[in-house]
Parts: structure tokens; C-alpha cells; sequence
């Protein structure tokens, strides 16, 4: 399976450099041909990367006839990693939204995707809606702000990693599992971060917009998609039960077929 997924990755050079390294960003192109179909990119979440998705991209674009494209973030999997020293900022977030997306997809000739993003990865995508042309967004796990639930799912986190055992699981997904830990944990539990709030910035999202969480999720509540809603009240709502933070492991059939029907309802052609 490894090598599987090895052997199709491809590396995007952005012409972004982080001190004197430029960032390189693997990924891969999974589905339909994106010449005649339309494109889902999907966006991992804060400890993800292509691998983590696992199986899902793939079976949910050839079930849908759609192209999708799938990339590890910088910091994550095989693409650049981030030095020990480097700290991301609050708006960490922003900066993929608005800085890196559009030089990634430049780079590699994506124009108007639909965005398919969980947990950091549907806050990027939603950030990046709200200044940029899309065709839509699926929004999974979304966080708009910062829940009690949220950081004391990844206080936990930070003891397991440390304990080595979440350390482990991580090494099979990325090239430095401290870069792709770190990044994200630090930030995340940062006393600057705990006012943290994106709510205003979504109100100029014009496209379709499905927000999907599950009633188990452990890293936020429900209040997460309901404030999409309240700023963007054409929002489709999809909660789905038996469900934890990640309904493309926990339940990827509702999943898929709620996502894909919602995308084929909105054609961006």
C-alpha cells in the first residue's frame, strides 16, 4: 500500500521559499480526468496528509465521476518539513488559504475546484472561498472558533505523542512526525490562539457550502456548523450520527453519498 501511494505522488515546486529552503508539496491526482470532470481538492486535516485520507479520495471520485486532487500540506507527509525552531502564527490558517492555495494551484493548473476539507483543512477551505473563486466547499469538522472540547481533545493529544505511542502512528503517514505535530499542537494550545475567530471573515463565501460534523465529534461541537449556518443561511447542514471527528473513517458511505449527491446537484459547469 505504501509503496502504491509512493510510487503516484508527484512534487510541486511553489516559488515560496521558507528561509533558504523553497517548499516542495507532494500530491496526487486520483478519479476521473480532470480535463472532462470537474475537480474536488481535498484539504487534510491538522495531523493529516495523503496517506491519512486512505482510500477515501479515490473511491468517492471514481463513485461520483469526479477528479480529485489530494496534497500534504507544508509540514506534513513527504512534502517540505518545518524546521524545529519555526512557530506558526494565529493565522496560520489564513496564510494556506490565501498564500499557498493559490500558488499551488497555479502550479499545478486547477481553477475553480470544489474544496473538500476536514477539521483545519475545512477552515482552510472556507478561508479560501471567502476571497477566492470556487465552485464549493464541503466543510467536515470545521472549526470557526475555538471550543473547551477542542482544546482538551489536544492536550491529550500532546500526552500521547509524547508518550510515544501517537509519535509511532504518525511515523507511517510522515517524513518528520515532530514537524507534523508540532506545527498544529503548538499553535493550537497557544494562550494567543484562544480568541481565535473566523466567523466574520466566511460572510463573503457566494458558493454552495455542505457542513458536515458528526454528533461524536471530540475535537468540537455542533455549534462549529451551526454558525456557518447563521452567517450563510443557504448552508446545507449534514449531521451524522454514530460519528466522531472524522465521518470519512467513521462513516464513510453517509459520507460519500451525501457529499457526492451535493456536488452534482451543484454543477460548476
Amino acid at each position: 500500500m505504501e509503496e502504491r501511494l509512493q510510487a503516484a505522488r508527484s512534487f510541486a515546486a511553489l516559488g515560496m521559499a521558507r528561509g533558504d529552503r523553497e517548499l516542495r508539496l507532494e500530491y496526487e491526482w486520483v478519479g476521473a480526468d480532470r480535463t472532462t470532470a470537474d475537480v474536488v481538492v481535498f484539504l487534510h486535516e491538522g495531523l493529516g496528509s495523503i496517506s491519512m485520507w486512505r482510500d477515501f479520495p479515490r473511491t468517492f471520485c471514481e463513485r461520483h465521476g469526479l477528479a480529485g486532487f489530494v496534497f500534504s500540506r507544508y509540514g506534513y507527509g513527504r512534502s517540505t518539513a518545518k524546521p524545529p525552531g519555526e512557530r506558526w502564527g494565529v493565522d496560520f490558517m489564513a496564510e494556506q488559504a490565501d498564500d499557498v492555495l493559490p500558488k499551488l494551484f497555479a502550479a499545478v493548473g486547477i481553477d475553480r475546484p470544489w474544496l473538500f476539507g476536514h477539521s483545519d483543512g475545512a477552515t482552510i477551505a472556507l478561508l479560501h472561498a471567502a476571497r477566492h473563486p470556487v465552485a464549493g466547499v464541503i466543510a467536515v469538522a470545521p472549526h470557526l472558533f475555538v471550543e473547551d472540547i477542542s482544546i482538551a481533545s489536544i492536550e491529550k493529544a500532546r500526552v500521547a505523542f509524547e508518550s510515544g505511542d501517537l509519535r509511532r502512528g504518525l511515523a507511517k503517514h510522515h517524513g518528520d512526525p515532530d514537524s507534523a505535530f508540532r506545527g498544529w499542537n503548538d499553535i493550537w494550545l497557544a494562550p494567543a490562539f484562544r480568541d481565535w475567530n473566523i466567523e466574520r471573515e466566511i460572510e463573503t463565501i457566494d458558493c454552495p457550502v455542505l457542513a458536515v460534523q458528526g454528533e461524536g465529534d471530540e475535537y468540537g461541537t455542533l455549534a462549529q456548523i451551526h454558525a456557518i449556518e447563521r452567517r450563510l443561511p443557504k448552508t446545507r447542514l449534514l449531521v451524522i450520527a454514530d460519528c466522531g471527528h472524522s465521518p470519512h473513517r467513521d462513516q464513510p458511505e453517509i459520507l460519500s453519498r451525501e457529499a457526492g449527491r451535493f456536488i452534482l446537484d451543484h454543477p460548476s459547469h
